[in-house]
């Protein structure tokens, strides 16, 4: 390994508990300029099996301590997290280009992951089983050895954190390969790790290209378990790579997420909730409320209110702290542009449709707060994921119209509804087709199991039945005997 002197503004892969630097680098771009302000080092075949191969080894003594032990040491990380809350979220903000404020958000889930998980642990175990009366049978709940986590650019130190704490707390060792465009939070969160006691090697950093230390990784006949973050083809050559290796693979591929309106909910209580939930992190959130099913009784209303919150969003750079910041690189305001052109021969555009006015917003890769109205349910805009701040709005009339468009897409990750009935509200969770239903409210915590159905992938992650997915079941049976 290459355990050079950091170079000023160079991030390092976390390998075996050393800073490794390679020959090649990546530039890191800040979204708000188009320009790098920092490097990375880009790791291939060979710094994966160095990766892969520190784990194995510190998974031999990491998978004999106790519950307890990894507990006070999550514990401690979370601290640690603590400590450096104000340099993670100025990191985050700048690597992503999300407001400030959203970034410290970010830092206090992580520290949540790592604190919730320290707690949980000590809860695992097997079960006796009574089968027979002259043999004890029982299970008990193992570690699977070594795990893969290949992570997005959108919440990089969150979804680190929500992937490695479970994997950790069951007594995993883990290599995490981050996106490209936003990895040095992640290699921050090693170097706490490290600070923090974790032995090394039970965690490690690989950040490099996906066509390279992803794919490497994915396909690695070293790990036991794989984690993915990220689209529908990618999440593909995973489950392929995974099933290639007979492990298992959990994967969460993203959303199309309806905020479900009725005509009896409390209009000042969704307005912001329902713009926060597109807006939030420039709408590049998996489980971010794109769609807009509203009853035909408080559509022109709630499109009102909506258009006068999108126009009274500031936007900038992260760091300015704005409502607003730039989606994360060249190519994805292509694609937000791309999609935003269609939509304008498919439904009203209301506010909004491309990169602000303004020669603040002339470089970096700045996209308005965009509405559009009268959104038929299978027009291109209101199937396909967008990842951007862009709403589309569909009036419906009756509940089973409502839930029939909300189903009628290729994802199913989370909806929201919204209505004072808690009768309706409890016949539309059965009828949702998704992994979670939140009603009155369009967030979710640490303790609630996350997860999809169809396009949106398998797998879960969060709460108690991440922790035991992590883990593999182990049946014995000993034979008793009085002699």
């Amino acid at each position: 390994m290459n355990k050079l002197v950091k170079p000023e503004g160079a991030y390092p892969a976390i390998i075996g508990g050393e800073r490794v630097f390679t020959a090649q680098s990546i530039e890191v771009i800040d979204p708000a300029t188009g320009k790098a302000f920092a490097t990375v080092a880009r790791c291939g075949a060979q710094e994966v099996d160095l990766a892969v191969a520190a784990a194995r080894r510190a998974f031999s003594t990491w998978r004999l301590t106790t519950a307890a032990e990894r507990g006070r040491l999550l514990s401690r990380f979370a601290q640690v997290i603590t400590q450096h809350a104000d340099e993670l979220a100025a990191l985050e903000s700048r690597d992503t280009g999300k407001p400030l404020r959203q970034a410290k958000v970010d830092v206090a889930f992580s520290v949540r992951y790592f604190e919730y998980y320290s707690n949980m642990v000590e809860a695992v175990f097997g079960s006796v089983i009574p089968a027979a009366t002259d043999r004890f049978t029982f299970t008990t709940r193992e570690a699977y050895g070594v795990t893969g986590h290949i992570i997005p650019w959108n919440y990089p130190l969150g979804i680190a954190s929500r992937t490695l704490a479970p994997a950790l707390a069951a007594g995993n060792c883990c290599v995490l390969k981050p996106a490209e465009q936003a990895p040095l939070s992640s290699v921050r969160l090693a170097e706490l790790a490290l600070e923090a006691g974790f032995p090394a090697g039970v965690l490690n950093v690989v950040p490099g290209l996906g066509a390279e230390a992803g794919a490497d990784l994915s396909g690695h006949t070293g790990i036991d378990h794989v984690s993915f973050t990220g689209s529908v083809p990618v999440g593909r050559k995973i489950a392929e790579a995974a099933a290639g290796n007979l492990i298992p693979a959990a994967l969460e591929l993203g959303g199309k997420s309806p905020n479900i309106v009725l005509a009896d909910a409390d209009l000042d209580v969704v307005t912001p909730v329902v713009a926060s939930a597109i807006l939030q992190n420039a709408g590049q959130t998996c489980s971010a409320g794109a769609r807009l099913l509203v009853h035909r009784d408080v559509h022109t209303e709630l499109v009102s209110r909506l258009k006068d919150i999108f126009a009274s969003t500031t936007i900038g750079a992260g760091n300015t702290d704005p409502d607003l910041g730039p989606v994360i690189s060249a190519l994805q305001h292509q694609r937000v542009s791309e999609l935003v052109e269609i939509g304008r021969d498919e439904a009203e555009l209301i506010h909004g449709g491309g990169r602000p006015a303004g020669a603040a917003y002339e470089e970096g890769y700045f996209f308005e707060p965009t509405l559009f109205d009268h959104v038929a349910p299978q027009a291109a805009i209101a199937q396909r994921e967008i990842f951007g701040p862009v709403l589309t709005v569909t009036p419906f009339g009756d509940l089973e119209e409502a839930v029939a468009i909300a189903n009628g897409t290729d994802y199913g990750l989370v909806a929201g509804v919204w209505t004072r009935n808690i009768g309706r509200a409890n016949w539309m969770i059965r009828e949702l087709h998704c992994g979670q239903v939140m009603v009155n409210t369009f967030s979710n915590g640490v303790e609630l199991p996350f997860g999809g159905r169809k396009k949106s992938g398998y797998g879960v992650e969060k709460g108690y039945d991440a922790l035991l997915a992590f883990t593999h079941v182990k049946g014995a049976v000993v034979m008793m005997s009085k002699d």
